[in-house]
């Protein structure tokens, strides 16, 4: 029997009405209410029914990010997927995205995505979806990752960090996009290019300062990477995606090629959204990221982009690691930004930290769905049924709160290791229950249940038909 979902704020097609949302038992959408005799009349029909109702609280879709490393197997001290996919159901995210390293074995080939599968089996409390990665190497492995059910793949144009997965050159990225090209299949990419003159002035600078990290990366390394990037992608008809963009410096140039034809999609991250790199303290690591945190006027250019839709999509990076490898621990290099781990744990609160400055940026809840829940979800080639409230869609819902506000404190945190440049920040919007196909997935103030997520694994692979 069909249970009805209630709600005088309900986020369809970019509008808030008053109704319900009648959900099979299969987890579909079967039926929207939008007057309040369709909903009385049904309740009249259907005694037995269940009925939730939820008030004055905003029923969206579940959000969805596309931008996630769970580190498992392998280095699951850094993060597991119990404990990421908690974390992304308490912000109202009911599908994500796991990046292909920092795991061990990286996802690059069939067998290794098999491994991380298995691990995941019956651990994940949101659906969780999967890139595979672009190594100097494994072009033979490409057509069979996608045929096994990645979403795209997943390059570095620099060293990523971590030795089992080396960054590719232009010659490996120009054989990777011949064979994608006429499949459905994505490349993304690490957008930063080392150059000649990285790291040569600031050997001597004190490396726990912020401004000697922000020195060694200058804007110059993303902006050389993306002119490969779009010269690349304007060359071969495959979907291309940047990841993570910093430097609004690079921005012209991708609306050029967007402009051009190019097949071109690009997100940014809420810490380069929230943050500024004169607000960043001093051998405080938890802050350090790359590419990184940039100027509190690069930040207003980025904000400016979400409004003129130059950037597509907003998303976590979470990228955890364990506190000695963010060198948070005491001892000599305790606060060395220069050996630091980068990357920074906020899949829980995207939503809120996103939500906190929008109507300061003159943007609303319909934009917030496009950033944070539509683009995403089209990116990984879901959007036909999740991202949406439309009947046949999945019931994936974010139940939540747009005016309370709340503090960011350990106590709450669901992710593995807590440390991350918000804590104590107040933020607006809170997400009181998150429902996967129909089923709570969290609740706010009580305990998770057992795990219900899925694996997405498309599985699928198109080809167009060529005549010679």
């Amino acid at each position: 029997m069909d249970t009805l979902f209630v709600s005088k704020r309900i986020f369809v097609d970019g509008e808030l009405i008053e109704g319900g949302i009648l959900v099979s038992d299969q987890g579909k959408i079967t039926d929207i209410l939008t007057r309040a005799g369709e909903v009385n009349s049904w309740i009249y029909q259907n005694g037995s029914g269940e009925i939730v109702d939820y008030g004055d609280l905003i029923i969206m879709p579940g959000l969805v990010d596309s931008h996630v490393h769970i580190n498992d197997p392998g280095r699951s001290d850094w993060e597991g997927f119990a404990t990421a996919t908690k974390a992304a159901a308490a912000g109202g995210f009911t599908t994500i995205a796991d990046m292909p390293l920092n795991s061990i074995p990286p996802t690059t080939t069939v067998e290794n995505l098999r491994a991380k599968t298995s691990v995941a089996h019956g651990k994940v409390y949101v659906d969780v979806a999967f890139w595979g990665g672009l190594i100097p190497g494994n072009a033979s492995d490409l057509l069979p990752l996608v045929q096994n059910g990645v979403i795209g793949f997943k390059c570095f144009l620099c060293p990523s960090g971590v030795p089992e997965f080396p960054h590719v050159n232009e010659d490996q990225v120009e054989e990777a996009l011949k064979i994608l090209e006429g499949t459905d299949s994505l490349l993304a990419f690490h957008a930063e290019l080392e150059c000649g003159s990285n790291g040569i002035s600031i050997m001597e600078d004190n490396p726990k300062k912020y401004s000697t990290y922000l020195q060694s990366k200058p804007s110059i390394m993303e902006v050389k990477a993306i002119d490969i990037v779009t010269r690349l992608s304007a060359k071969y008809n495959v979907r291309t995606h940047i990841v993570h963009l910093s430097s609004a410096d690079a921005l012209p140039m991708i609306k050029e090629a967007r402009a051009n034809g190019a097949r071109l999609t690009l997100e940014t991250c809420h810490h380069y959204l929230t943050l500024s790199a004169e607000e960043v303290p001093d051998a405080h690591t938890e802050f350090k990221c790359s590419p990184p945190i940039r100027s509190a006027e690069n930040r207003r250019k980025l904000w400016e982009a979400l409004q003129t839709r130059d950037i597509d999509m907003v998303v976590s990076d979470h990228s955890p690691s364990t506190p000695g490898l963010k060198l948070l621990t005491y001892g000599k290099s305790r606060g060395d930004f220069m050996r630091a781990w980068g990357g920074i744990s906020s899949v829980q609160f995207g939503l809120s930290l996103f939500w906190t400055h929008c109507q300061s940026q003159n943007l609303n809840l319909a934009d917030l769905h496009r950033l944070l829940c539509q683009e995403p979800a089209k990116l990984l080639g879901i959007d036909g049924r999740k991202g949406r409230i439309a009947v046949g869609y999945d019931a994936d819902f974010c139940v939540w709160d747009p005016d309370e506000t709340f503090n960011i404190t350990s106590d709450i945190i669901q992710f593995q290791n807590k440390a991350n440049p918000y804590m104590g920040k107040l933020v607006r919007g809170k997400v009181h229950a998150t429902i996967l196909r129909g089923v709570t997935a969290f609740q706010d103030g009580e305990q998770f249940t057992n795990p219900m997520g899925k694996l997405i694994l498309k599985k699928t692979i198109k080809r167009a038909v060529q005549f010679h």
